[in-house]
């Protein structure tokens, strides 16, 4: 796989979050000229997210293109004015209001950043001729479904957050421009996404932060919930591999048993996680020892928009990019602790 030979640009959204920076480093590290979007809200620290942007200078710095823009994907002239500047034949959309439990008490914020915000993308790519669009949907669209392994043929109507109501949205959304316009569109359900530079409202950085300062951690469920933890390297590399592998027509696609994840149009739906859940009191073990400290846990009930256990079925992925995550949790858990205690030293 060349970028050089493949791409001349590619728009990362989110780009000062989570994932949207380390793909955006990773991107760069293979010479391609990134372009990223954020509006760099304060739904977490900002801090956070500018040190990010720092990360991400230091990379553009020896390999690559880096340019940044922080604006709100709502602002859907804004927006449209820079992909029609950079023409980018890649588009990766990784910006959206996130968080399960948030959703329940601020559901309008979900509306405008996941469904206006994630139409202005659509309408974007399509006048400007991008040719693949790749965007985050959730493991979360599988909402009460307990049938586990979760697989991509699986429907997905019975939604238990409004985070997970806009994600299987912006399914059908994609679909509809696939259809209507011809856009490939690949949607990627993200299962539990850990690692350094991780969001501080999910349970690794909370967990680090209580036990570090012997505060109790609430472990819902008292404990008795499965997570398919992916760790953040393995994510990335599941995305870059789709984003050179536009999506296709399903040549075998039978309309009188329709399959959710492909269809008689460029349309693909993956699930990428690690396929090994494990048990969250397991995670704490881990962490424990990764950092030194023994945990006071506060077990509490089973919240509302949250679910007992998610696993993925890689299956397709496999199949489709030959993509298999290498990271082990233990692994993955020791170099997040490490990151942690470094940077929180350094950013006390």
């Amino acid at each position: 796989m060349n970028p050089k030979e493949d791409i001349e640009v590619i728009i990362v959204t989110g780009a000062a979050g989570f994932i949207g920076a380390a793909l955006a480093k990773a991107l760069l590290s293979l010479d391609c000229k990134v372009i990223g979007i954020d509006n760099i809200n304060d739904y977490y620290s900002t801090t956070l997210k500018r040190a990010r942007l720092t990360e991400i200078e230091k990379v553009s710095r020896k390999k690559g293109e880096w340019i940044f823009h922080e604006i709100p994907i709502e602002d859907n002239k804004v927006l449209s004015e820079i992909i029609k500047r950079y023409s980018p034949k890649i588009f990766v959309h990784l910006a959206a209001q996130a968080g399960v439990r948030y959703s329940i008490t601020n559901p309008s914020v979900y509306i405008q950043s996941n469904l206006v915000g994630f139409a202005n993308v659509l309408e974007g790519c399509r006048q400007n001729k991008v040719s693949h669009l790749i965007y985050a949907s959730s493991s979360s669209v599988y909402g009460g479904n307990t049938n586990l392994p979760f697989n991509e043929e699986q429907a997905v109507n019975h939604p238990v957050s409004l985070y997970a109501a806009t994600k299987k949205s912006n399914e059908l959304m994609a679909h509809t421009y696939s259809h209507l316009y011809d856009l490939p569109t690949t949607g990627l359900r993200f299962f539990t996404v850990y690692g350094p530079w991780g969001r501080p409202d999910m349970a690794p950085m909370i967990f680090a932060r209580s036990i570090l300062r012997n505060k109790p951690i609430k472990v819902f469920n008292q404990g008795e919930m499965h997570r398919d933890f992916t760790y953040i390297d393995d994510i990335v590399e599941g995305i870059i591999r789709c984003c050179f592998k536009k999506a296709t027509i399903d040549g075998n696609f039978n309309p009188l048993s329709p399959n959710p994840s492909t269809s008689s149009v460029p349309y693909r739906i993956f699930n990428i996680g690690n396929s090994s859940p494990i048990k969250l009191t397991y995670f704490i073990d881990l962490l424990e020892k990764s950092l030194g400290k023994k945990a006071i846990k506060d077990l509490q009930p089973m919240q509302p928009g949250d679910v007992v256990a998610t696993a993925a079925n890689m299956d397709l992925l496999a199949s489709w990019v030959d993509y298999k995550p290498t990271t082990s949790i233990e692994k993955g858990i020791r170099l997040f602790s490490e990151w942690y205690l470094d940077y929180f030293k350094n950013n006390s």
